[in-house]
């Protein structure tokens, strides 16, 4: 049975990172990806993951290896394809909503006052980060298509995801789920960050890698200068309350803070 021609839009059981996983997967093994053996361990692996959020359980083997056969038949597609331009993208400024409130100022402020704003290169110098409801982690926006006002007032944008192709898109809430990217952080401003804060931090697991929402719990200063921190930072992740020190690498302000 052929598979569709983008697979990752009818297995939406997969996380965006365990997408990512398969993406560097197949880049690195092509067709070998398509290997029954090989989907069966790639499917375990998925399946044990501690971060299924919901889902179920069990990732078969079968669609793993449906989706390797749905990017292979949209790589060779890709190949005898003549290139179309796309249309330029539409931000519309969400602040000159009133149904939605102040749900609009995070996105309405990208686009300062402007409706439309044309091209999305007109846009290229700003910087958001919107949270999946796949995996409850957070990615950069690469653009906001449109937007919705939902009958409770609240506003959603359908937000694209840097790195990812449109079969990827979602609605997120402007209010929970879109923001100001974080900042990283480098070692003469790791005395900004103090107990109790909300950073972003880079959650690195046997079977994932994610930026999730962690608040600091303690810190254990170190002398250093302003080229290398060895400071470290015991913080808990909100999704799940386990805790982790990290260092200065893996974490990330609020552009507030």
């Amino acid at each position: 049975m052929d598979a569709p021609e983008d697979s990752s839009n009818y297995f939406t059981d997969f996380t965006l990172a365990q997408i990512v996983d398969m993406e560097n997967l197949y880049k690195e093994l092509g067709d070998q990806s398509l290997h029954k053996d090989f989907c069966q361990t790639v499917a375990s692996t998925f399946s044990s993951s501690v971060n299924r959020n919901g889902k179920s359980s069990t990732i078969t083997w079968k669609q793993v290896q449906s989706w390797f056969q749905g990017k292979q038949k949209q790589q060779n597609q890709a190949k005898f394809k003549k290139t179309v331009p796309s249309p330029p993208l539409q931000i519309f400024d969400l602040s000159n909503l009133s149904d939605a409130g102040n749900a609009g100022n995070v996105v309405g402020n990208a686009t300062c006052g402007q409706r439309p704003k044309g091209k999305a290169s007109d846009v290229s110098d700003l910087a958001f980060e919107a949270k999946s409801a796949r995996d409850y982690a957070w990615y950069d926006v690469s653009s906001f298509l449109t937007y919705r006002v939902l009958r409770t007032g609240e506003l959603e944008v359908r937000v694209r995801f840097s790195g990812f192709d449109n079969g990827h898109d979602e609605w997120v809430n402007v209010r929970t789920s879109v923001r100001e990217r974080s900042i990283p952080v480098v070692p003469s401003e790791c005395g900004r960050v103090n107990v109790g804060d909300l950073l972003l931090c880079f959650q690195e697991r046997e079977d994932q890698a994610l930026y999730c929402d962690a608040h600091v719990v303690n810190i254990k200063r170190e002398i250093h200068d302003n080229t290398r921190c060895n400071c470290v930072f015991l913080v808990r992740y909100d999704y799940d309350n386990t805790e982790e020190p990290l260092g200065l690498d893996r974490i990330c302000r609020r552009p507030d803070e």
